[in-house]
């Protein structure tokens, strides 16, 4: 019956008979669906199986019923919608895998999302709720086909987490995309979608009288930021997302809501467990964390106010755990904050006033109150605070405590050896073993405080000897394992406490087959296996409250180790302590030799950063001593040529000429220097030639601007505009030639000068017993240099006053060309007036026309006649052919 109404569906399909579709899957939908009212559950379930089992057997219904999908029909697309879902609920993984090997068949599905009516677009959102269960693969398809995009837009849409029923539907769909799915967390992630959570927990002052639907939104909300940051995430994207949320502000926001007034309880557990997870192991969440302080006055630390309601046994029980949970997620790899902790239970900082409670307070309080839970809780927190930190144990042994009025303060360790044998609840004396063998493990110190109290190894002996009942089996294990601990972590500082001798004592009292039996009761316990499996402290009731998930890690590392070393020979173990030895002094060897080498390194570095700076200071030393150098070697060329044309002067064989070469003076150099200046005047009366027909150029621009109209004007203004620019350009190099040779000049002078004062110096000390015979050539030579240097003053002047009339007329053509600029914009904004005036009239003239167009329309439709403008242009082309054919007769 199914197979022939499939049928009929594809031969209408084939006919586009949109409307009998719909009847057609209505009637599918109703086979899975009819027996609903008429028979139990049970049969209904299973003949629903049944006629999926049916309809998917052939994988050509599946994929009909997708085409189906593609109908924009409202008749058609709902019921297929909804015949789909029915069938991935009934045969999920077999429809599914149907679906991903049918050709776009999850894009077809996705464009659901986009449907603008609202129910197709919901009822879509459940549809992909049950697609994409437990199937990686359409996971990842879905999310890239922009899921996440139209999804977080919907939830906007709708209101965020006042929003309805829809906003839940898109929040699970999202969490299925999500949970167990590193890569759809990470294209989250890197698609920025994580900044998009931030509105969704914007919540205001007054927090009373929420909706169900809106504490249900914001309940799955919360899930989908622990689904980024679950401790089963790999470390790397979980480190990111954590980040991420930090930075883009959506941890303030979750601490806002965590020291709100007025939020649900189920929300506030929640959201507490949501800041546990994202501040898990990430430094800088958990130091801001560390900072958010409670509104109230005084202002309390957010830790503190947490801490007041775990050991408070008025508060919910699931509250408690989440406060438990949140503490020991900002402990989590965090030794600044366990230092910040306990640094609150040590004499030197506790308030002697006592105006403020303190964290360190609060944990002693609950570890010594009368409620097992609160003892256990502030057990457990305490044994984070010291978690793989030996300085913080060591320094823990230090806090004093003051038991009663007039008797003496005894030690942390000591009362709570105290409590432990006074034979408290099970939970109590749980969490105080439990405590005490993550302090004493690894820590030499706190096992020899702990072995000097003679009362407590025979405790611990008696508690493991004894034959009690199953409820005190967990007891006995965590008493052999914390005798164990002080076994193999005995320093044998303390005679009577020796390995050796312990180990005597339990094969004595209880048997090292019977010590080994009783430390397996802790792995084999239920609640162990319970705790083992993650991070966050889920219990369902407070008396299943027993193992904590780091002390598992503990134990299961330990039970091993400790087995082996009951079973250890005296000599076995001296060959250990001698290794042991052995190698601690190796390591001290190796640790000093690393301090050296790291020593060395870091004055190695300097030394380098010496050498290159050394090396920089030597190679600018050489480049300034070679540079003296050659000053110095010129100096001395300059000595010796003095040096030898005065030993020419003194012979007295020397003419003017020699006389002339001896101070570096050469007749050449001087004819060289005139023709120099002949040529630098040929240069000035070719540019003032240059000059002149640009002056006659500009002239003539000037009369053709009179003469021209204007249209020919602005032209001619453009092109006279351009050559004046050219113009001014080449006045512009003309300048510069000018400039250099002043310039040139001013050097002829200036060495003019330098010959006269040589020829001054030399003559002096060079006269001997000739004086009046070199003192008439000097006086003919000076008389020459000056009339040569008069002639060069009155050429330098005569340059200066030429270039001073090229400066007059390159000022003026500037002016000119300024006056043609002016004129020709003026003519550019007479143009745009009138193509402006011209635009008007042309849209005048179109007004004007649809107007005729209309009137002569309306006098059309009340029957008047009307001719067009065809016809009058061909009746007043026939006038003018009559009145042409009546002039040739005439």
């Amino acid at each position: 019956m199914i197979e022939g109404m499939l049928y009929v569906l594809s031969n209408h399909y084939q006919r586009n008979i949109a409307w009998r579709w719909g009847s057609r899957l209505w009637n599918i939908l109703s086979m899975f669906s009819r027996q609903t009212e008429e028979n139990p559950q049970k049969q209904v379930d299973d003949l629903g199986r049944q006629f999926t089992e049916i309809f998917i057997k052939q994988q050509e219904n599946v994929t009909l019923l997708l085409t189906f999908l593609e109908e924009f029909d409202f008749q058609v697309r709902w019921p297929g919608v909804k015949l789909l879902t029915s069938l991935l609920k009934q045969q999920g993984p077999q429809v599914q895998q149907i679906i991903l090997v049918s050709p776009m068949g999850v894009s077809r599905l996705m464009d659901l999302l986009a449907d603008s009516r609202e129910v197709i677009r919901n009822d879509g959102v459940l549809l992909l709720q049950q697609l994409t269960k437990s199937n990686a693969a359409i996971q990842k398809i879905v999310a890239f086909e922009n899921a996440f995009e139209r999804l977080l837009d919907i939830v906007t849409d709708e209101g965020n987490s006042d929003g309805g029923i829809v906003v839940e539907d898109c929040l699970l769909l999202l969490q299925n995309l999500l949970k167990n799915n590193n890569s759809n967390q990470n294209f989250f992630k890197e698609g920025s979608y994580i900044q998009r959570m931030k509105p969704w927990f914007e919540v205001g002052d007054d927090n009373s009288g929420w909706s169900a639907q809106k504490v249900t939104n914001l309940h799955l909300m919360l899930q989908l930021v622990r689904v980024l940051v679950s401790p089963t995430n790999p470390p790397g994207a979980t480190s990111s997302c954590q980040k991420t949320m930090f930075h883009c502000g959506l941890l303030q926001q979750l601490c806002t809501i965590l020291m709100a007034t007025g939020v649900p309880a189920d929300i506030l557990t929640e959201t507490i467990n949501t800041v546990s997870e994202v501040i898990r192991g990430c430094q800088i969440n958990q130091d801001y964390f560390a900072s958010v302080n409670a509104p109230s006055n005084p202002p309390r630390s957010a830790i503190v106010v947490l801490l007041m309601s775990m050991v408070n046994e008025r508060q919910p029980f699931v509250l408690r755990c989440a406060v438990l949970y949140c503490f020991q997620c900002f402990l989590y790899k965090n030794q600044k904050g366990q230092g910040e902790i306990v640094s609150t239970l040590l004499p030197s900082t506790i308030d002697a006033t006592g105006n403020s409670v303190s964290a360190g307070q609060l944990l002693c309080g609950g570890l010594f109150s009368t409620d097992s839970l609160s003892n256990w809780c502030a057990a457990v927190a305490l044994a984070h605070a010291l978690q793989d930190n030996a300085t913080l144990k060591e320094q823990l042994l230090r806090v004093q405590l003051a038991t009663s009025i007039g008797n003496p303060p005894v030690s942390l360790l000591q009362q709570c050896t105290n409590i432990l044998s006074q034979g408290s609840k099970v939970q109590t004396r749980v969490g105080l073993l439990m405590l005490l063998c993550t302090w004493l493990s690894d820590c030499p110190i706190a096992v020899t405080h702990f072995l000097h109290n003679s009362a407590n190894i025979p405790f611990l002996t008696g508690q493991i000897a004894e034959n009690l009942g199953e409820e005190e089996q967990l007891v006995q294990g965590l008493c052999a394992l914390l005798l164990g601990i002080c076994i193999y972590y005995n320093d044998n500082s303390l005679e009577n406490c020796r390995k050796e001798k312990l180990k005597q004592l339990i094969e004595k009292r209880i048997g090292k087959e019977n010590f080994i039996e009783k430390l397996g009761f802790i792995s084999k316990h239920e609640l162990y296996s319970k705790a083992a499996q993650k991070p966050q402290p889920s219990f369902s009731s407070a008396d299943h409250m027993m193992f904590d998930h780091e002390f598992t890690k503990l134990v299961k590392e330990l039970e091993g180790i400790i087995t082996k070393a009951i079973y250890k020979s005296s000599e076995e173990d001296k060959q250990e302590e001698e290794v042991k030895k052995t190698l601690e002094q190796h390591d001290n060897i190796v640790t000093h030799y690393k301090k050296v080498i790291r020593e060395q390194d870091r004055q190695l570095e300097e030394l380098k950063q010496k050498v290159n700076t050394l090396k920089s200071q030597n190679e600018q030393l050489q480049t300034a001593v070679t540079q003296q150098m050659s000053q110095i070697q010129q100096h001395k060329d300059q000595y010796n040529l003095l040096k030898v044309q005065l030993g020419k002067d003194n012979q007295h064989h020397s003419s003017h000429s020699d006389m002339l070469q001896m101070n570096g003076i050469q007749p050449e150099e001087i004819s060289k220097l005139r023709q120099e200046i002949e040529e630098l005047k040929n240069k000035h009366e070719v540019l003032q030639g240059q000059l002149r027909e640009k002056d006659s150029v500009i002239e003539n621009m000037k009369s053709l601007q009179s003469e021209t109209g204007r249209t020919e004007q602005s032209s001619q203004i453009t092109a006279g505009l351009e050559h004046a620019n050219e113009l001014h350009r080449e006045l512009e190099a003309l300048r510069i030639q000018i400039q250099s040779q002043s310039s040139d000049i001013s050097k002829l002078q200036s060495e003019k000068q330098e010959l006269l004062q040589q020829m001054n110096t030399a003559s002096v000390p060079a006269l001997g017993d000739s004086t009046a015979v070199i003192a008439a050539k000097n006086s003919e030579l000076e008389g020459r240099l000056l009339q040569e240097i008069k002639e060069l003053k009155s050429e330098v002047k005569a340059l200066s006053e030429e270039k001073a009339l090229l400066k007059q007329h390159l000022d003026s053509s500037n002016s000119t060309a300024a006056v043609l600029q002016d004129e020709k914009s003026k003519l550019q904004q007479e143009v745009s007036e009138s193509k402006k005036e011209q635009d008007d009239l042309l849209v005048l003239l179109a007004d004007q026309d649809q107007k005729i167009f209309a009137l002569k329309n309306k006098l059309k439709e009340l029957g008047q006649p009307v001719e067009d403008e065809d016809d009058i242009e061909s009746g007043d082309q026939a006038d003018e052919d009559e009145e042409e054919d009546g002039e040739e007769e005439d």
